[in-house]
């Protein structure tokens, strides 16, 4: 036992916590005072003796900290300077006299004041405390000279003391521990003890100080020899620059691209510098083939040179012509952009937005446009694409980093102002690694995309003078955010008339082009060609009809391979394959799409509705029927809420029509009606088949054929309403390729006849109605006939009660 506790005293002192800092007793410590509790402490103190307790909080970052929120053991300290400062602090020097630990705290004055007790110890002197103060000065010193932060001969001169308890807390208060740690030593009473943990903290602070000297020497040879190297590199250069070799440096013909690439000030600031960084790099370092390859981006950008734009309209108009058929509205829009070319000297580029169902020419329209003026053509698909890097790139941080495909088409583009075409938009998704449809905002704003800033290059790039191209099947799928950057132009998908003059103009030459066929083997008649239209293909595009071309071409050219090598003949005499109407079945087989014009009947319950889908127009078919029950009423058919909603409402609206359609007002009390719409696999929804419901539950109860030859659309209110609906033109589109004769739509669609193609509005009668009674006259194959009113009123007397449960 080398200590034993003497004495305890108690006394009542102002308190002040303290933040980021232990004092140790014998230390001289300066430090601000700011909190007005803190100032109060202080000037009570100083009334007085000048003595304060002084206790470190636990965290630092509260500002009026509360009893329980500070160590309980603190220092007692002896102020011995203050001097109040022009912004208010009050700077004070302290020297720590004793430790002592908390009794109580009491906060009534505006600030704490603490009962703290004090206790004495005795050491008794021994060898065995001689040899742990001789362990405790010679580890000190030794830490002192391993670190760089404290001097020698001072730290020796202050440990120069024979008093365990002096010596511990000396050594502790030099040491770079953390706020805890210090504490931990501050709340040890006993001296020898607290020496004894001083000495343990020594050596695990020499073991690292130990540690960081081994590796900082490792890190001034691996410089040395990096210093090295450079030298002699250096003197190779100049070697070779005695002997005539390599006057032209490389880094003399880099710094040559940089001035005539034509950069903005930034981008060659920034090329220039690491330019620097390149020449003082070891050419074989992992760092120089990073920066060299950041210059070679840098230069491989075209910052300048721009292509020459074609801005002859006649010239324009008739490439368009030439590559596709039909689309005047759009020809229309590029022949405006290249009259506004003319008149404006710098013009920024278009961004245009090209929406339809697939096989309708967007991205072969996009080539023609580039075609037309003369511009090159750049396209990048989006399809799939869920991170944002594939956009703006990687930063160089990373290994392996490279531009974003903006920047990337660009440099493939060779020119500043290319048609650069964004495909299949709507096909982009997101994951956690960004969203790519965020990143695309920045590139489609002509207020923004001219300091486009790729997180590979970090400069800014104009891409104003692009004239990007969107093309996309759907909108919904689009954030509006990205729709409002861009103008939207809708292709509808082609009539039958514009597929016919698609095939005969383009898609059999191109086939028979990739076939290696020619004008004497093979011929398309135009009955033959009708009849690959209606009933080998049924879509909005041409891609399945030029599909269809290619599969009899085919069929053709394997004949003439068979009858070569059976003659012997390079290219044999045959017969030349004449593909007729009755031809097409023997190559194509049976017909793969049923002419809905024949063998239709008219039929009750059975309505044709419109629908629009995601590659054009389709009919359905809806079918109710009636049978004994109580009134239930059945939806089948894969039907979505909102449809199955429009299918409640047309049976509200039949019972709220019960009289004027024949019907006694209880009729759905013995009935259950069950709807149907055939196809149930594929999902269906919205509202636009409203009346076509509404009207198939109306034939079926009161037994009228619904006319075979009328198709409707539109969305039905509970009083009868027919409100607007969207798609269209695609619908139109779809009852002509089925051969509907007459269209029942809303009034409010009337405004939309302009975008409908003439062949159309020609050869369909298209009947506009406010209501669900106009509907059922067309469409019912003869008017129904009411209830007279007096059976009306003795059917409404005649109700059953309803049975009470």
């Amino acid at each position: 036992m080398l200590t034993s506790k003497e004495k305890s005293d108690t006394k009542r002192l102002p308190m002040m916590p303290i933040r980021d800092v232990v004092i140790f007793p014998y230390m001289m410590t300066p430090f601000v005072v700011g909190r007005e509790s803190s100032v109060r402490a202080l000037e009570e103190a100083m009334a007085g003796d000048k003595k304060i307790f002084l206790a470190t909080q636990h965290d630092a970052s509260i500002d009026e900290p509360k009893p329980n929120e500070i160590y309980s053991v603190g220092t007692i300290v002896n102020i011995v300077q203050s001097l109040k400062l022009p912004d208010g602090n009050i700077k004070v020097l302290v020297e720590g006299v004793e430790r002592a630990k908390v009794v109580s705290i009491s906060d009534d004055e505006g600030f704490f004041r603490a009962t703290v007790r004090t206790s004495t110890y005795k050491v008794e002197t021994g060898p065995q405390l001689d040899a742990l103060i001789s362990r405790v000065t010679g580890l000190f010193e030794q830490y002192v000279k391993l670190s760089q932060n404290l001097n020698y001969e001072s730290m020796v001169a202050a440990i120069r003391v024979d008093e365990p308890g002096k010596l511990a807390d000396t050594v502790g208060a030099n040491l770079q521990l953390t706020i805890e740690e210090k504490q931990e030593l501050l709340e040890i009473f006993d001296p020898v003890d607290r020496l004894t943990r001083v000495a343990e903290m020594l050596d695990i602070e020499i073991e690292k100080l130990n540690v960081d000297r081994t590796i900082q020497g490792r890190v001034k040879r691996q410089m040395e020899k990096a210093q090295k190297e450079y030298y002699l590199n250096e003197k190779i250069k100049a070697i070779q620059k005695e002997l005539g070799r390599g006057e032209k440096s490389e880094i003399d013909e880099l710094k040559k691209k940089i001035e005539q690439a034509g950069m903005t000030k930034d981008a060659h600031d920034k090329a220039l510098a690491e330019l620097r960084r390149l020449e003082n790099m070891p050419p074989m370092s992992a760092e120089s083939t990073v920066s060299r390859n950041y210059l070679d981006w840098l230069l491989a950008v075209p910052w300048k040179k721009k292509t020459k734009e074609i801005r002859d309209l006649k010239y324009a108009k008739e490439i368009l012509e030439s590559d596709h058929y039909g689309l005047d509205k759009i020809k229309e829009r590029i022949l405006e952009f290249l009259a506004v070319r003319r008149l404006v000297k710098n013009p920024r580029g278009s961004i245009l937005m090209f929406v339809g169902p697939p096989g309708v020419g967007k991205t072969s329209l996009g080539m023609s446009i580039a075609k037309s003026t003369g511009r090159k053509f750049v396209r990048m698909s989006l399809g799939g694409v869920r991170d944002e890097a594939e956009i703006r790139g990687h930063r160089r941080t990373y290994i392996g980093a490279l531009p974003g495909q903006i920047i990337q088409m660009m440099k493939k583009a060779g020119t500043r102002n290319p048609v650069f075409m964004l495909d299949e938009v709507d096909k982009m998704s997101m994951d956690f690694r960004g969203d790519p449809s965020a990143a695309l905002l920045e590139v489609l704003d002509p207020e923004q995309n001219y300091m486009f800033v790729d997180h590979y290059l970090d400069v800014e790039y104009d891409l104003s003078q692009v004239f990007f191209i969107v093309t996309a099947n759907v909108l919904h799928t689009i954030p509006p955010a990205l729709q409002d950057r861009m103008e939207v132009i809708r292709l509808s998908g082609y009539t039958e008339l514009e597929k016919f003059e698609i095939a005969k103009r383009f898609l059999v030459r191109k086939q028979k082009e990739q076939t290696g066929l020619d004008a004497e083997q093979v011929e398309f008649t135009e009955s033959g060609l009708k009849e690959l239209i209606q009933y080998y293909t049924r879509e909005a595009g041409v891609r399945n009809l030029e599909r269809e071309i290619g599969n009899i071409c085919r069929k053709v050219a394997r004949r003439v391979v068979e009858e070569a090598g059976r003659t012997g003949k390079k290219r044999p005499k045959l017969e030349k394959a004449v593909v007729t109407e009755n031809k097409v079945s023997e190559y194509l087989g049976p017909q793969k799409f049923r002419d809905l014009k024949a063998d239709k009947q008219n039929e009750i319950g059975a309505t044709t509705g419109l629908a629009w889908t995601e590659v054009g127009g389709s009919i359905l078919t809806t079918e109710a029927t009636i049978m004994e029950g109580r009134g239930k009423l059945t939806i089948t058919g894969k039907l979505g809420d909102v449809m199955q909603e429009s299918a409640q409402a047309a049976m509200s609206y039949i019972r709220s029509r019960a009289h004027t359609l024949g019907l006694p007002r209880d009729f759905y009390r013995h009935l259950d009606i069950h709807i149907h719409v055939p196809e149930g696999a594929i999902p269906k929804d919205g509202p636009s088949a409203g009346i076509t419901l509404a009207t198939s539950i109306a034939s079926a109860l009161t037994q009228i054929p619904v006319r075979c030859d009328v198709a409707m659309t539109g969305e039905i209110t509970l009083r009868g309403k027919v409100l607007p609906i969207g798609g269209l033109k695609e619908k139109l589109m779809a009852a002509h390729r089925h051969g509907i004769k007459e269209i029942v739509l809303p009034k409010d669609n009337e405004k939309d006849l302009p975008d409908i193609p003439d062949i159309i509005k020609t050869e369909m009668k298209l009947s506009f109605v406010e209501s669900m009674d106009q509907v059922l006259k067309i469409a019912l194959e003869r008017e129904v006939q009411p209830l007279p009113m007096p059976a009306a009123i003795q059917a409404a007397a005649e109700t059953r009660p309803e049975e009470v449960h």
